[in-house]
């Protein structure tokens, strides 16, 4: 037997029962230690000329509608867009991709933005570096195009104060106006002959007649009696929406309704009639396609009904 073999099993054994150190954790080397360090940006300052050609520059930016609104007045007002195109709407649309109302609302900007920095307003509100304060976008402007100048200058010194001396929002501008109807008789912005827009919201009588047109038949203190292909309606001014339009354009929406109200009459037409009616009575435009003219003519025509277009 080989029994010196047999302790040194023995030896192991017991060497392997015996409990082990617990690893010490290992030190941090200082040299491998990141230390995050923030720079700082020190702003770097601007000439008096650089000071200047930022502030020319911050104001071409904001008042870009504005300048938009002069360039579009005297567009439509010269009737400079007919040598490509026969209305102004047509033209807006193609030219920029106006929609009728963005080109009418940067038209009324002009005269809001005219009579906020030129009239009367010695004490208007203005910024540190003295720039007076004015709208920068549409939907400032948007609430005040129907209030009378004095009206404007008074809504938007109120706005700005509650804005803290800054350039309110379009909603704080809103809210004034809202309060300032309720305690004072805004006049009636229609005219007869004008062309509107039927705008629902919450009057149950005008139910399925959202986007409809007519032509302004009366004006009243609050309210406005519109002729469309189906019939009168009298509505509040706030369910009328204006569709601004030369004179000329206007006649012709006139004379449209006309006959869309004669073949509306006729007791035994054609259901295809109807179509064409809510057809042409949503296309609030001062002109037909070619083909939609013919099919107007040819109803007329099968129901003997006489148009004479009014000079």
């Amino acid at each position: 037997m080989n029994k010196p073999s047999s302790r040194r099993k023995k030896a192991t054994s017991a060497a392997s029962s015996e409990p082990k150190p617990a690893l010490e954790p290992e030190k941090e080397n200082p040299a491998s230690v990141t230390i995050e360090v923030t720079a700082l940006v020190v702003p770097e300052e601007l000439s008096e000329s650089e000071q200047h050609d930022r502030l020319h520059l911050e104001r071409k930016v904001e008042h870009a509608f504005y300048e938009a609104g002069k360039a579009l007045t005297e567009l439509r007002d010269r009737r400079l867009y007919r040598s490509t195109h026969r209305t102004f709407e047509e033209y807006c649309r193609d030219r920029f991709g106006f929609t009728r109302m963005a080109a009418a609302l940067k038209i009324a900007s002009v005269k809001v933005i005219d009579n906020l920095s030129t009239n009367g307003l010695q004490n208007a509100p203005s910024t540190e570096d003295g720039l007076q304060i004015l709208p920068t976008n549409e939907r400032q402007v948007r609430p005040m195009t129907n209030l009378e100048p004095q009206q404007q200058r008074e809504v938007w010194q109120q706005a700005v104060n509650k804005a803290g001396g800054k350039i309110p929002s379009g909603r704080i501008v809103q809210d004034i106006v809202d309060k300032i109807r309720e305690r004072t008789k805004v006049p009636n912005p229609y005219r007869e002959g004008e062309i509107c827009i039927l705008l629902p919201k919450d009057n149950p009588d005008l139910r399925g007649k959202g986007g409809c047109w007519g032509v302004i038949a009366h004006v009243g203190d609050y309210s406005c009696t519109v002729g469309t292909w189906d019939g009168d309606y009298t509505v509040k001014i706030e369910h009328l929406k204006l569709v601004e339009l030369l004179e000329e354009d206007c006649k012709f929406m006139q004379q449209l309704c006309m006959r869309l109200r004669q073949l509306h009459q006729v007791a035994s037409r054609d259901p295809s009639v109807d179509w064409l009616l809510q057809g042409l009575g949503k296309q609030a435009k001062p002109y037909l396609s070619s083909l939609q003219a013919k099919l107007l003519a040819a109803m007329e025509r099968e129901y003997k009904l006489s148009w004479k277009q009014q000079k």
